[in-house]
Parts: structure tokens; C-alpha cells; sequence
């Protein structure tokens, strides 16, 4: 299995060759700049002092008149030692030495067979060996008065003493690279392990992986997800998001990288961005398609970085909560009904004890024909099964908290055309009926009135019942998310009453006095379909 190098090691081995090879190439280039350099200044040191010696007074007058007292050699020695060069040697026009450091070679010829060109008055620069080794020498032609060439001079600089000169250069250039090497080595771990904390500690194979799996996660729930960063650009949407904007014709461009308020103008994530706060279970239009939304701030360290909105069209979120609905109904009606079966079975057992069989056989007559012609009269007036199943075991559940629940039809209730509208009316008036329920339970002879009606394409729904009531300041906060007096966590179900008739476009009022009870009626406009 290949072993993968953690990412400090890789950003600091990566650094450190990019360090090393910048300070090697400056190396190099710096060292041949400084080497030729160096060698120029002490070419241009000889050539001073050949120029120097040959316009000496005394070196022409010697040059011209041997036989004078001071000699040229006392004069070239001391210029040699004051300059620290390897020699000075003044010739006459023969290339007879008249100088020279081992006063023994005074009086023989010049060595190295590169002075005849100064011997022709030439001035140059040259490289040769003589009898004190290699060096750098400086020829400089010596001129009377008169402009005629009267000798030469030499001064030659070792060829060991130009290259200590370079070396001396080099070895600074080496100290100060290691130095920036041994820098960019520390730069280079200070590097690594501020971009691993940064990482939180992971390795880039770790984030693949986890963006991989966040994808896909992301990308197989079923609701719809859109995410914003700080500057209310959309970073992230979902494949079912995809799919909901697609079916309200939503703008087809790419919409990540765009704008929220552009690409999705009512989506209030930029409320949420601003001021923090979530929103859950809003109902939100997308262009004909009512979704169910939530809206989340993200936070980072306290501070918010984002938003992210999850959301799911309203049509499935019925059909899920309706197969919910009918297994709650059910269980309560068979719950209720079973309590209530019970009782009544109490009473035909004490009298088949006493043997009174015709009494038996007329109560059990009576409540057969009872639950018969209460089934049938509502699924007379209200044709949706749904509806009239829903109410039914509405009836059992409030008798079962000793509360007369009447329902009475002033018309027939078609079967609504359009399918959503059953949740929405299971979610109205059950929630009105539980409340009433609640209310009426604290009295003996607590009752509740359900009347429905259908007239003009209007359904009025009106709950009335004999509880405690209450006071006018709790009415005008009565469909308030959260309001109750109750208790917390109480204050929803009234709440989502208010959100669905304001959906349905339709009315609401709510009547109640202390000690008397509460009436609320609610005006929907309806589509229906047959009556009968």
C-alpha cells in the first residue's frame, strides 16, 4: 500500500527544497558576479600601480641617467610594500629587469614572454608565469618628455592571493545562504503547522473524504437544501433542491455563486443572515408551489458566517402527515371506542346476571341503531371519507373525556377538487376541536358544537364551546406562535390553524367571555366538487 506523507511534512519538505534551490541559484550567480568582480578591482589595483610607477619622475630619470643616487629599486619596494603586491618591475626598452624583489635577478631579462607587447608601447592586462609563480600582471610603457618609450613597469599580483580574495567573498555568500536556509527551514514547520490547525488538525485526503461524505449525505435527503455564505452568495444547493426549482420554472442557470436575493428573492435567508434568528415551518410560494421551509443562521465562534434554508414541497408533507393523521385517528377512535364498549358491555352483562333478556335485547337494538345512524348521517352530509372518518373518531375521543361533541351539516359538504385542502382542513378544525375539547373537559356537562356549512363556494366552520372562556387581552393574542395559558410548550396547534387559513386566503374570528365559553368561526372559499 503506497504510504501518503502528512501534509506538515509535505509543506515543509516542499518549502525547504524551494528555499535551497533559490539559494543555491543565487549562490552561484552572486559567487561568479563577486569572483569576476574581485578579480577586476585587483587587476585594476596592478594597472594603478604600474601607471603610478611609470609617471614617477624618478623612474624616468633613472631610466635616462642609470647612475643617479637614489635607485629605482629603493623607490619600488617601498610602493610594493605599502601596496601588498607580489612585485613591481621596471624594465628598460632590452627587457632588462632595473627592479625586482630578489635584487639577485636585477640585470637579467624579464620572465614570462608577455612583455613584448608593452616593449611596443602597448598597456594590458596579462596572466603568466615568472620566477615568483603565477600572477595577474599590469604592463604600463614608461615615456620621456620627449614621448618616446624609454622602459616599462610591471606589477604583478598572485595568482594564490586573487583566488584567497574570492574565496574569502564565497564563504560570506555560503554563511549568509545558510543562514536564510536554516530561516526558511523554520519558516517552513511554522508554515506547515499554522495551515494544519487551520485544517482543524486534518490531513487533505481526511477533507476529501469528509466533503465526499457530506455530499453525498446532502445530496440523498429528501428535502431541499440551500446554503449562503456571509455575503448572501448561495455556496451549496442540493439535488432535491434542484429538482423543486426545476418544477416552479426557476431561473435553469447554475445558482450557485449567485446572489440569494436575485436567484431566490423571497427566500428570507438574508433576514436571517442579519439578524441571527431561526425560522421553523414557515410556509413559503415558489412560483405556485407552496414549501414547507426552515431557516438556520450558522454560526462559527460565535459569530455568524451564513444561513442555510432546508425545505420540502408542502403536497408531500401532506400526504406523509395525512397517512399519520389516519393511523392517530384510528388509534384514538379505537382507543375511545373500546373504553366506550366497555361500558356499555358492563351494562349487558348486569343484565343477562338478572335474566332480563328482552330489556338486553332492546338496549343493544338502541345502540346499534344509535352508532348506525350517527355514521351514516355524517358520511351523508360530508362526502369526503377523510373528513367524515376524522370527525367520527373526534366524536368517540370527546366522549371519552366526558364531552359531548355535536356536529351538525347545514348543507351538504362536497368532496373538495383540490387534494390538499383535507389536510389543511383536518389541521383547522382539529386543532379548534382539541382546544374545545380541553376547554369543556373541566366542566360535568361539558359540550362542544361543530357546525359546518357550504354556500357560494364559502365553507364556514364554526366551534363553540361551554368552557371557562377567556379574558379580551388573551383574544388578541389567541393565534400566536407560542401563546397559551396553559403552560410552555404549548400555543402550536392554534398557531398552525392561523398559518393554514391565511394560506387558504380565507377568515377568522374568535368570540369568548369568562365563565360562558369561546366561539370561533372560520370562512374558507373552497372549490367543490359533486354533493351528492
Amino acid at each position: 500500500m503506497r504510504t501518503r506523507w502528512k501534509l506538515t511534512t509535505v509543506i515543509s519538505l516542499f518549502v525547504i527544497a524551494v528555499v535551497t534551490v533559490s539559494l543555491v541559484v543565487t549562490d552561484v550567480l552572486i559567487s561568479r558576479h563577486t569572483s569576476e568582480e574581485t578579480q577586476e578591482q585587483l587587476e585594476d589595483k596592478a594597472r594603478i600601480i604600474s601607471r603610478t610607477v611609470a609617471e614617477s619622475r624618478l623612474v624616468r630619470e633613472e631610466l635616462q641617467t642609470p647612475d643617479i643616487e637614489e635607485t629605482i629599486q629603493d623607490y619600488t619596494a617601498t610602493i610594493q610594500q605599502a601596496s601588498d603586491v607580489l612585485f613591481i618591475v621596471v624594465m628598460d626598452m632590452d627587457g632588462v629587469r632595473q627592479s625586482h624583489p630578489n635584487e639577485a635577478l636585477i640585470g637579467e631579462r624579464f620572465v614570462g614572454g608577455d612583455e613584448q607587447r608593452v616593449l611596443r608601447g602597448e598597456d594590458y592586462i596579462s596572466v603568466s608565469e615568472g620566477t615568483l609563480g603565477y600572477s595577474v600582471r599590469a604592463f604600463t610603457p614608461v615615456w620621456d618628455d620627449t614621448g618616446t618609450q624609454i622602459g616599462a613597469v610591471s606589477t604583478g599580483i598572485s595568482l594564490d592571493a586573487v583566488e584567497e580574495a574570492i574565496n574569502d567573498n564565497h564563504q560570506m555568500i555560503i554563511f549568509g545562504s545558510s543562514i536564510g536556509l536554516l530561516l526558511g527551514i523554520g519558516g517552513a514547520i511554522l508554515l506547515a503547522r499554522y495551515i494544519k490547525r487551520s485544517l482543524l488538525g486534518l490531513e487533505p485526503t481526511e477533507i476529501a473524504r469528509i466533503y465526499q461524505e457530506r455530499d453525498r449525505m446532502f445530496q440523498t435527503v429528501r428535502e431541499g437544501i440551500v446554503a449562503i455564505d456571509e455575503s448572501a452568495r448561495i455556496t451549496y444547493v442540493n439535488k432535491s433542491a434542484r429538482e423543486i426549482f426545476k418544477q416552479a420554472g426557476i431561473d435553469s442557470r447554475e445558482p450557485v455563486g449567485q446572489l440569494v436575493s436575485s436567484y431566490l428573492p423571497h427566500s428570507r435567508l438574508e433576514q436571517v443572515l442579519e439578524t441571527g434568528v431561526s425560522e421553523f415551518d414557515e410556509q413559503q410560494d415558489l412560483n405556485g408551489i407552496t414549501i414547507i421551509v426552515n431557516r438556520i443562521p450558522i454560526e462559527v465562534n460565535g459569530q455568524v458566517v451564513g444561513a442555510i434554508s432546508t425545505f420540502r414541497d408542502k403536497t408531500e408533507v401532506n400526504r406523509l402527515a395525512e397517512q399519520l393523521t389516519g393511523v392517530k385517528l384510528y388509534a384514538d377512535s379505537l382507543r375511545a371506542q373500546s373504553h366506550e364498549f366497555k361500558n356499555k358491555l358492563q351494562v349487558v352483562l348486569g343484565l343477562a346476571e338478572v335474566g332480563d333478556v328482552e330489556d338486553m335485547k332492546r338496549y343493544v337494538r338502541q345502540l346499534a341503531e344509535h352508532q348506525i345512524a350517527e355514521t351514516d348521517r355524517l358520511t351523508e352530509e360530508i362526502h369526503d371519507p377523510v373528513l367524515s372518518g376524522f370527525l367520527l373518531g373526534k366524536i368517540s375521543n370527546a366522549k371519552e373525556q366526558g364531552v359531548a361533541l355535536d356536529v351538525f351539516c347545514e348543507t351538504e359538504i362536497p368532496m373538495l377538487s383540490h387534494g390538499t385542502m383535507t389536510h389543511d382542513l383536518i389541521t383547522i378544525i382539529g386543532n379548534l376541536l382539541d382546544n374545545a375539547i380541553e376547554a369543556a373537559s373541566v366542566h360535568v356537562e361539558g359540550s362542544i358544537t361543530l357546525d359546518l356549512s357550504y354556500v357560494d363556494d364559502l365553507l364556514a366552520i364554526t366551534v363553540e364551546d361551554n368552557g371557562s372562556g377567556m379574558e379580551e387581552e388573551h383574544l388578541l393574542n389567541y393565534f400566536e406562535k407560542g401563546h397559551s395559558t396553559k403552560g410552555e410548550n404549548r400555543g402550536y396547534g392554534l398557531y398552525l390553524v392561523k398559518q393554514s387559513v391565511e394560506a387558504l386566503q380565507g377568515t377568522i374570528e374568535v368570540e369568548g367571555k369568562p365563565g360562558v365559553g369561546t366561539t370561533i368561526q372560520v370562512v374558507l372559499p373552497v372549490e367543490g366538487g359533486k354533493t351528492s
